[in-house]
């Protein structure tokens, strides 16, 4: 996301309601758009599906492969997002496009290889008594997604934000209408649809790569030398994206909670849509995240580190390191604030919500965590960027460990206690990763001035 705020400030600069409107649906679009356009975009196929696919359990086959398929493609590349993101980043500042796009290339080569590599074994040893259009469609499938994160990633840190949005737009529509026209011949009908609407995808998203970038060598691998490495932004993609995820395998395989629904991929209904909806609610909080970090912080940032570098007096060096405290607080803040309405609202009309979509409003309790624990998220992530931003690395991936461990340990406990317990491990994971978060960043900023004048000296 870095860049954003630069936008968010030309929006903001004219001072009006309109305007603060205006950057707030933009940042949420942003943030949240792709994600949210998947999500409406699988429901719609599923719920457009059931008059068409016999038996109607293979759409919850569909939704089940695609969701693992998500699952595995982020984590698999995850330690490529960062690590590719500042590889790219550091060559634009040194003014070295030629190997921008050829790295680019290269790193596509190997997400390739290694997606489809891992899926072919993973079918031909999990998978035996599947059709063959199904096995083919999934290792498709998630070949086609590793590469559109890396394309993603890439084309976020060129500034590329509304283009990635439009892309996701088309991608999904066409996804939509392709799934639609083959449902008739069921999970591999509908599994070819999504393959065929991601590969439409693909190939907007890369095509903005291509016409923005040139490089006289068409693969080059620069960005896995040890000199360009960062190992420690590997490992925090790869351990966040595992965090997130650890706590929804362990309900999906859980003897209480788990069912089997197609080969050995299980899901959990009591789980999954309680969470489903959870992150689906995240989209205001998100939108008050960039627009206050990325807008607000970032522009005290910048102040802080030129008056340090022009040499400004020790007194306006403070005064900008506390605009950057300010900042920060009012950032979280205002999170809090607006994740709280949107619990509220959940409160208010989270039964009636339930009932809409044929769901026992038993779930209602388990929503309600599971909200709590989306906003925490939220915080964390606030909290990670404004880290990134002071170049607190190995903070960052400490953190990361902790997700993963709490998350899992804290999740493993409540599924020795009661289903009322259920979502309280996500949900104290994030709460714990938070307040510790809170802690190291106001020790951070404590020794901000002494640390910036070690470090230059």
């Amino acid at each position: 996301m870095a860049g954003i705020g630069f936008e968010l400030r030309k929006i903001m600069k004219r001072e009006t309601l309109t305007g603060v409107a205006r950057a707030y649906a933009y940042a949420g679009l942003i943030s949240s758009g792709p994600l949210i356009l998947s999500i409406v975009g699988i429901l719609v196929i599923g719920v457009m599906s059931l008059a068409f696919v016999i038996p109607q359990y293979a759409i919850v086959q569909f939704q089940v492969s695609v969701t693992y398929l998500i699952a595995f493609s982020l984590i698999l590349t995850g330690p490529l997002q960062l690590s590719f993101t500042r590889f790219i980043s550091d060559r634009l500042f040194e003014k070295r496009r030629d190997l921008v796009l050829s790295n680019y290339n290269g790193v596509v080569l190997v997400a390739t290889l290694a997606a489809g590599v891992i899926g072919v074994a993973v079918m031909a040893i999990g998978f035996r008594a599947e059709p063959l259009g199904y096995r083919l469609l999934m290792v498709a499938g998630f070949v086609l997604l590793s590469n559109i994160w890396i394309a993603v990633i890439f084309l976020s840190s060129v500034k590329q934000y509304r283009e990635i949005l439009l892309a996701f737009f088309v991608g999904y529509a066409c996804t939509v209408g392709f799934a639609l026209m083959l449902n008739r011949h069921g999970i591999v009908g509908l599994l070819g649809g999504f393959v065929a609407g991601h590969l439409v995808l693909l190939g907007g998203l890369s095509g903005l790569i291509y016409r923005n970038f040139v490089s006289p060598r068409l693969i080059s691998f620069e960005v896995f030398e040890r000199r360009y490495a960062y190992p420690r932004l590997a490992l925090v993609g790869l351990l966040f994206n595992l965090g997130v995820w650890i706590d929804k395998f362990m309900f999906w395989y859980a003897p209480a909670t788990g069912s089997v629904v197609i080969g050995p991929l299980h899901a959990s209904v009591i789980y999954d849509i309680p969470v489903f909806i959870a992150y689906v609610c995240v989209m205001p909080g998100m939108a008050a995240f960039l627009v206050r970090i990325e807008a607000d912080f970032v522009e005290y940032y910048d102040a802080f580190y030129d008056a340090v570098r022009s040499g400004a007096t020790l007194h306006h060096i403070g005064e900008m390191r506390d605009m950057m405290v300010t900042s920060v607080r009012a950032g979280l803040y205002e999170i809090i604030k607006v994740q709280a309405v949107v619990l509220l609202l959940i409160f208010a009309f989270g039964a009636g919500l339930l009932e809409e979509l044929h769901i026992s409003v038993l779930y209602m309790p388990l929503l309600i965590v599971d909200v709590v624990a989306a906003s925490l998220q939220v915080l964390f992530l606030g909290l990670m960027n404004v880290f990134f931003y002071l170049d607190m690395r190995r903070t960052v991936l400490r953190l990361c460990v902790a997700f993963v461990v709490l998350n899992g340990v804290l999740t493993a406990i409540t599924l020795q206690l009661s289903p009322n317990t259920y979502g309280y491990g996500f949900a104290f994971a994030l709460m714990i990763l938070v307040v510790a978060a809170v802690q190291l960043l106001d020790r951070k900023f404590a020794r901000l001035e002494y640390e910036t004048y070690m470090l230059r000296a």
